[in-house]
């Protein structure tokens, strides 16, 4: 993705670095440790496994998520939040998560929790 050279404050910015559908989904999952692309590309419904890799490329180009190749037959990588930008932006999420969560029990429908076996962390 080709960043733009101005923003009115450093919100766009980020707002630019984790934009679209895939992204936070992505970051989200990554909480729970580092994992191989196939397994992401199981644990996120609908995604397919060219949207997954265009999206990692960008998150790894901004800091987010780090590829770490392991030596040896087959070949192994793994996907991981880095230990600064990645832990960031994580914050920013569960604050995001707890507000989806929050939204959806005051709205009448916490019912879809429970069916998505969502507990707030």
């Amino acid at each position: 993705m080709k960043m733009r050279n101005e923003y009115t404050c450093p919100l766009e910015l980020v707002h630019d670095m984790i934009k679209g559908k895939w992204k936070t989904i992505i970051l989200w999952r990554l909480r729970l440790g580092g994992t191989s692309l196939a397994k992401l590309e199981k644990d996120i419904d609908g995604i397919t496994q060219k949207m997954l890799l265009e999206q990692l490329k960008e998150l790894m180009e901004y800091g987010f998520v780090e590829k770490k190749t392991y030596e040896g037959y087959p070949l192994h990588v793994e996907y991981s939040l880095t230990p600064v930008m990645g832990t960031q932006i994580l914050e920013a999420l569960k604050i995001m998560q707890h507000i989806g969560i929050d939204y959806l029990k005051e709205n009448g429908m916490g019912y879809i929790l429970t069916e998505k076996g969502i507990t707030p962390e």
